[in-house]
């Protein structure tokens, strides 16, 4: 079944703000401005009539599309959109050290090392798993524009595995609060046709 779906990430926090690791562990909130965000995504986007809303299980992502979940839209949580697992580093400042073991496990993914991971953390692979089995579950849903809020790293991750690219190519991908990556879905084949888009932001017209 043919489809539209319009992947964001979520709305900043005040970690985001602080350069603090939140991952998957850390189930931090929308600070003033990511709800500022959220509206303005909510404002520009609300007359598209989606059929379904999507987002992961942590707080951030929820409260981004919470504008359509009160408007009456349908809601499904689902656990393996959750933003990577980040190990001990998360709830912690960037430190030389940290900088270092990030570094060194983006260079082994480089390297076709795809389970390397930080300390007690989550591997490429492992994230990668996860996501294409939501992919698998979003092909067989009957909704054909689907609005979908996940995170920073899920969101990289997601565009290789849709575009069919290597998970090495997940560093080219810039992924800013509310961006929004636009995806259509045609006879089985995933088509990117918007990256990081912000234009509810720059404009902050209303569509």
């Amino acid at each position: 079944m043919n489809k539209t779906i319009y992947f964001i990430r979520h709305g900043e926090t005040d970690l985001n703000r602080a350069h603090i690791v939140q991952g998957s562990g850390v189930d931090s909130s929308l600070n003033e401005l990511g709800q500022e965000q959220a509206q303005h995504f909510y404002n520009f986007y609300k007359k598209e009539n989606f059929d379904l809303i999507i987002c992961s299980a942590l707080k951030r992502s929820h409260e981004t599309i919470l504008p359509f979940v009160e408007d009456g839209l349908p809601l499904k949580r689902f656990a393996e959109i959750n933003e990577m697992n980040w190990g001990i580093h998360e709830g912690k400042s960037s430190t030389p050290k940290m900088k270092a073991a990030y570094l060194e496990m983006i260079s082994q993914w480089n390297q076709d090392n795809l389970d390397a991971r930080l300390e007690e953390g989550e591997s490429a692979r492992e994230m990668a798993d996860r996501l294409q089995s939501f992919l698998d579950q979003l092909k067989k849903m009957p909704e054909k524009k689907i609005l979908v809020c996940s995170h920073g790293r899920a969101l990289r991750c997601l565009m290789t595995l849709l575009k069919g690219q290597h998970l090495r190519e997940m560093e080219g991908y810039k992924h800013s609060n509310t961006g929004l990556f636009l995806v259509h879905l045609k006879d089985g084949e995933f088509n990117v046709v918007l990256e990081n888009d912000t234009k509810h932001i720059d404009g902050k017209a209303e569509a």
